[in-house]
């Protein structure tokens, strides 16, 4: 099988997945779905870092998931197994939003957020001042009840599990000012939990806010571009065309391996399934091929089994 991209849905194992790893310098991981589901390590997931990064291999963790910051990131790599993970290889949507609004935007003010504590902390580890919400305490009474910050320049939503009529209320009437800015962490619509039960994502948020103020959001999180450039901005020569996107969701991981030039890897340890994958392959609309993965496995485990292989086939030839 040659391994070139093309948006294939193939799906593979063992030697080829060693010849693609082989020719590649860099591998992008999602984290849910992919790592981990919630507190469950994916089988193999430490194993297959560890191996990777024997082989020469940059090795980053690019998420969506903007509940935390990148040093309680740390924490959880650690407490699931992973022996060798720092802080400067994880790119959240959470770090990126700070990243985008203290290194591009240079926002001259302070940032209203509709969020939780990880995208909070890292906005204040990055200098960019925040409206303070907590002196407040509990949002009641109508709008009119809450003064606006003069000083607001942009409004940044994420996942908020404390959303509620107040926020979504002042978030418009700060947007009401064209020159403020409207950033989104993240796109996804919803996460999975256990027992079959879900939970709004900051995109749900962030169309509520999109509706009501008329006003549509730069969302930073993949499948944005920027998760890569600042990635880029922090690691010379980082080549799309060496690199590799391995993600559980065609709508956010492979659309974003897509639009910044990777070979792209669903695995089927998380959301989308390879029926979508094909649903999208199938499709007469001209958009759905950046939906396709290159490639399909079911899950990084295989990644082990491909090196195993290696080894056998060289202790033989040895």
């Amino acid at each position: 099988m040659a391994l070139v991209g093309g948006r294939g849905c193939s799906k593979i194992r063992g030697s080829q997945i060693r010849e693609l790893l082989d020719s590649k310098h860099n591998v992008l991981f999602d984290c849910d779905g992919v790592i981990w589901n919630g507190e469950t390590v994916v089988t193999g997931a430490p194993e297959v870092v560890t191996l990777l990064k024997q082989q020469g291999k940059k090795v980053f963790f690019v998420t969506n998931n903007c509940t935390r910051p990148r040093a309680n990131y740390v924490t959880k790599f650690a407490r699931l197994g992973f022996t060798d993970v720092g802080e400067e290889e994880i790119f959240s949507s959470a770090y990126c939003s700070a990243a985008y609004l203290r290194d591009v935007a240079k926002v001259q003010g302070k940032v209203y957020v509709i969020g939780c504590q990880g995208v909070v902390k890292e906005l204040m580890e990055a200098g960019v001042p925040i409206v303070d919400e907590e002196a407040e305490g509990a949002q009641t009474g109508t709008i009119y009840d809450y003064p606006l910050d003069p000083d607001v320049k942009a409004v940044l939503v994420g996942y908020d599990e404390k959303f509620n009529f107040i926020k979504l209320a002042k978030a418009c009437c700060y947007l009401q000012n064209p020159e403020c800015l409207f950033l989104a962490t993240d796109p996804d619509p919803w996460h999975p939990l256990r027992g079959g039960r879900i939970t709004p994502g900051s995109g749900s948020l962030t169309a509520a806010v999109e509706t009501a103020s008329s006003r549509v959001a730069t969302v930073i999180g993949k499948p944005s571009r920027f998760m890569f450039e600042c990635i880029a901005s922090q690691f010379e020569g980082l080549d799309p065309g060496r690199s590799l996107m391995v993600g559980d969701r065609l709508e956010t991981d492979i659309l974003f391996g897509a639009k910044c030039g990777m070979d792209t890897m669903l695995t089927l340890t998380g959301v989308s399934t390879m029926e979508e994958a094909r649903g999208y392959m199938d499709s007469h609309d001209p958009d759905s091929g950046d939906f396709v993965p290159d490639y399909v496995v079911e899950s990084i485990a295989d990644f082990i089994e491909a090196y195993e292989e290696k080894e056998e086939r060289e202790e033989e030839q040895g």
